[in-house]
């Protein structure tokens, strides 16, 4: 099962928190993930499972959300370890030479990915998708000002990271029936390989229209109209919440004063 986009029911001091203080926290931390470089990466990898810990996420939904990624993160870590310049490390025939520089960069873009994948299933898993949208709603709602319209803004958004697990578990249903009609994608050259794979672009591709279009007439149906709305709870910020924020804040900017 693929965990990235799900929601992981609990009662954790994370999901307590208000939706908004997490995804400034989640925001805040990715730009310091980009920007991390020498021990940083260490410091906030241990943040992030102290963040999991405390909320109830264990490391088998991480690692499921990171799973779809693998193939990804494994191109991307080759890439900068064969072809970037530098001090030569090591020598692969046929002349291929791998770098200090290369390795370097390989370990810390692919750690970059992942644990910028990371923060957004911990969020996701530990925020439902009505208060998703009406954190995203309210972090953008001055912004209505300025003609643009935050409601839908959020609402799509929040169902563009529910629809991955949907899409994913598709595409590994369309694998597998390739593979009972004989289809094999671990044989072949790149080229043919290639191919086979490119076999479920369209299926996937149609499946997600018929999906998407099932969506709109449900909401449709439930008189779904476009607009600022009210909420069932309001949302108000507690102490914890001020606090969890403050400790993100001390910690982000502890690592750039050490």
């Amino acid at each position: 099962m693929y965990n990235l986009g799900q929601y992981l029911p609990a009662d954790s001091p994370i999901h307590r928190l208000d939706p908004r203080i997490k995804i400034l926290s989640v925001v805040t931390l990715s730009v310091m993930i980009l920007r991390a470089h020498g021990f940083e990466p260490a410091l906030i990898s241990l943040f992030l499972a102290a963040a999991a810990f405390a909320g109830r996420v264990k490391p088998r939904h991480v690692i499921d959300a990171l799973r779809p990624l693998a193939f990804f993160l494994c191109v991307l870590f080759f890439l900068h370890l064969f072809f970037t310049a530098g001090r030569p490390l090591l020598e692969i025939p046929p002349g291929v030479t791998v770098t200090f520089e290369g390795l370097h960069r390989g370990f810390l873009t692919t750690w970059q990915f992942a644990a910028l994948v990371t923060g957004a299933s911990i969020l996701t898993l530990t925020t439902s998708p009505s208060a998703l949208v009406s954190g995203l709603e309210r972090l953008l709602r001055p912004f209505s000002r300025l003609g643009i319209p935050s409601h839908d803004i959020a609402v799509m958004i929040s169902l563009a990271l529910r629809f991955v697990p949907t899409l994913l578990e598709e595409l590994e249903r369309l694998r597998k029936a390739q593979l009972a009609r004989g289809a094999d994608f671990k044989k072949g050259n790149i080229i043919k390989r290639f191919k086979t794979v490119s076999s479920l672009v369209v299926p996937l591709a149609l499946g997600s229209l018929q999906r998407a279009e099932e969506l709109a007439r449900a909401m449709e149906g439930r008189g779904y109209e476009r607009g600022p709305r009210t909420y069932l709870r309001e949302l108000r910020l507690a102490p914890s919440d001020y606090a969890a924020f403050a400790v993100v804040i001390v910690f982000l900017t502890g690592l750039r004063l050490i």
